[in-house]
């Protein structure tokens, strides 16, 4: 017996999984007694499938070498799924906040099928928790979503699974990479522009960056933070968004003579859902620079804990995907 995987979207973060699950497979085998397989992988064009098995380091190479994951023609990604025999979905395609995109379909396809969900895809969580988490239960699936948030920082799971007893009263965190190094950087003494320029040479920002520094980014995660930990109903246009584009050199050069820093917050808690530029404490937990992530989870019995890691990259989302993979496993063997 082996846990069949199916992955939707086979771009950075796809084959970052399937280079880590081949990594991973001993520890796999060793842990569990069986196996977790690739067995289907697709991308915006094409397909493959086999019930045999797939072999996740060729299908890097053949994506490195054609732009393609397979040979077979892709006309609809949840048409392909509904055909083919699979345990988990991987679901990494890219992200629409808009309709949700193919993403949503995917993961819709999946849950009414009674397939488990590991997705990192913002749109589909952000526009249509509630309904994704109702179809997941009504069919006796998983959906895990750790790397949607943070990326290598487990927040979700740590606000779900390891702090389950603790009374959350609010997240509050630094929840998006691309504008926390630009902040820091400007902290440095360099303009905004300059300071955005820089990001994008490095490829923390797109060509197009009005989605991380406009705080749009931000707000997806706080959606899913205040659905998944809170119980909150809510959507990208309940929160109170305001990115960093107005933040001059002179604010940040004023806030450092008062020892604080400028830093991109997220807010999550019953009574607000809000992100904006804030002035923290130099020292804080959640003053860190760089492209890090941080989060303060602020409870009733252990006060306030903090966490922090990279908030992207092809590993660091893949580790999170792992991390939810073998939390499925753990949970087929201990309900056998």
């Amino acid at each position: 017996m082996s846990i069949d995987i199916a992955i939707a979207g086979f771009g950075t973060v796809g084959q970052g999984f399937a280079e880590m699950l081949a990594l991973r497979q001993g520890m796999i085998r060793e842990a569990f007694g069986t196996e977790a397989r690739i067995v289907a992988a697709f991308d915006s064009s094409s397909a493959i499938y086999s019930e045999e098995g797939l072999d996740p380091m060729a299908l890097v190479a053949a994506k490195a070498e054609t732009g393609r994951v397979g040979d077979e023609p892709l006309v609809d990604g949840a048409a392909f799924l509904e055909s083919i025999d699979y345990d988990v979905l991987v679901e990494v395609s890219p992200t629409d906040i808009v309709t949700g995109g193919a993403g949503l379909h995917h993961i819709r396809s999946a849950l009414g099928a009674g397939r488990h969900v590991i997705t990192v895809n913002k749109g589909p969580l952000a526009l249509a928790f509630a309904e994704l988490d109702t179809l997941a239960k009504e069919n006796g699936a998983q959906m895990r979503f750790e790397g949607s948030v943070g990326g290598a920082m487990p927040i979700i799971n740590l606000c779900r699974e390891s702090l389950m007893g603790q009374e959350i009263g609010s997240v509050m965190g630094i929840l998006n990479g691309t504008c926390n190094f630009i902040l820091s950087r400007m902290d440095d003494g360099l303009p905004f522009e300059q300071a955005l320029k820089e990001a994008q040479e490095l490829g923390y920002a797109e060509a197009d960056p009005g989605y991380d520094i406009n705080g749009v980014d931000t707000a997806c995660k706080v959606v899913i933070l205040a659905n998944s930990v809170f119980g909150i109903d809510c959507s990208y246009e309940d929160v109170d968004v305001t990115g960093i584009t107005a933040i001059s050199e002179e604010a940040v050069a004023m806030a450092a003579e008062q020892n604080y820093c400028i830093r991109l917050i997220g807010e999550i808690s019953p009574e607000r859902l809000e992100v904006s530029p804030r002035l923290v404490t130099k020292g804080h937990p959640l003053s860190v620079t760089g492209t890090l992530n941080v989060a303060q989870v602020n409870t009733d019995l252990a006060g306030p804990i903090s966490i922090s890691g990279r908030g992207a990259g092809r590993s660091e989302t893949a580790s999170a995907i792992l991390s939810d993979l073998l939390a499925m496993m753990r949970s087929f063997v201990n309900n056998k």
